[in-house]
């Protein structure tokens, strides 16, 4: 029997999941939102926080969270003129979390 073959024979990924996966490490690949998920994965904030927080201007990182946002790895709600956002993707969340692990591994 082929090595190839077998019970979890290997299956092509199709164009949107080649272009979502592609994207969402495009989003891992940038320092700036990779400071904002990791901020965002240990708490809420406004626009302004996370600025204040990561010492960023508020229109870098608007840019950003739409960016984020886009991808659906972040969402916001509303509380009156004010949006919070949070971490809105478990698996990709972990996946950062993993990472910064591994980069911490010695």
């Amino acid at each position: 029997m082929d090595e190839n073959q077998g019970t979890n024979s290997y299956e092509d990924l199709d164009e949107e999941t080649l272009f979502v996966v592609s994207q969402t490490f495009k989003a891992l690949g940038d320092p700036t939102r990779i400071r904002i998920l990791h901020l965002l994965f240990q708490h809420e904030y406004s626009v302004n926080q996370i600025a204040e927080n990561l010492h960023l201007r508020q229109s870098t990182v608007s840019h950003q969270l739409r960016f984020l946002k886009n991808l659906r790895l972040v969402k916001n709600r509303r509380e009156g003129t004010t949006l919070y956002y949070s971490h809105d993707d478990e698996h990709v969340m972990n996946l950062l979390k993993q990472t910064i692990d591994h980069a911490h591994h010695s």
